[in-house]
Parts: structure tokens; sequence; C-alpha cells
């Protein structure tokens, strides 16, 4: 049922894009190795933005579980694609950061990502593409 609620249309919209993204994290994790889903996919994005992260931080990040985590950080591990260092502001504690083989062979899928995204925005006025992207950051930027 639609309707002219500008409010249901973005919330329609924004469920199909959700969707659509959480597809792609799978595609790309299974680019990476067959094994990984999406999820390890999100701790991977999120170990390149930050640099490398304590576990605690993840899974506070992602509003889940530690134990949730820990079994993909593992499976991560065992691929060669992220690896624990002792953290610099705590020796006590472990920082995981993404090993030189994960970062290359996540940019690698990134690109490809990518190109997939220029092809589809491709036919679209260059204004538009910049007014999307400056809309999206507005929107993401006030969430709670």
């Amino acid at each position: 049922m639609r309707t002219d609620d500008p409010v249901e249309s973005v919330e329609r919209e924004l469920a199909v894009l959700l969707r659509r993204a959480r597809s792609t994290s799978g595609t790309i994790a299974r680019e990476l190795h067959p094994d990984l889903g999406a999820a390890a996919y999100g701790i991977l994005f999120n170990l390149q933005q930050t640099g490398g992260a304590r576990t605690t931080d993840i899974a506070a990040y992602f509003g889940v579980g530690k134990p949730t985590i820990s079994r993909q950080v593992g499976l991560l591990e065992r691929l060669g694609f992220v690896e624990r260092v002792e953290d610099p502001d705590d020796r006590r504690a472990v920082t995981l950061r993404l090993t030189d083989e994960g970062s290359a062979r996540l940019v690698e899928a990134q690109e490809a990502r990518r190109a997939r995204l220029r092809a589809s925005l491709d036919s679209w006025p260059r204004e538009d593409v910049e007014t999307l992207g400056r809309l999206l950051h507005r929107f993401n930027a006030h969430q709670v």
C-alpha cells in the first residue's frame, strides 16, 4: 500500500537499500573467502577504518556480544586476514588489526564493488550522484 507520506517512502527505500547492502557485504566477504559472511566483512571494514581495535570495542560498535565477534575473528585469523598485536596503550590488552594480506584483499574487493556501483550510477548526472552522497551523509550523521 503506497501513500503520499514522504517518511513512509524513505522507510520503504531504506529497507530496500539495507537489504541490498547486506547482500553486497556477503558477496564481498565471499570474494575474500568462500567461508566468510557479511559479518566478517563488517569486522574487516571496521578494522580498515580504525586501524585496529579491541574485540570488545568491535562488539560494542556492532551491538553484539564479544563471543559473537570472537568466533568471526577466529576465522579471520585462521585465514590470515587479521592478527592480534599488543595494545600500545595497555600491555595487558590485545588489539586486532588487518594483516597486509587482509588489507590488500579487502581493498581489491572494495575496488570491484566500487566499479559495480560506478556502473550502476553511470547513467546518472554527476550532480545527482553528488546530491545523493551529500544527502546520505547528512542522514547518517544524524542517526542515533
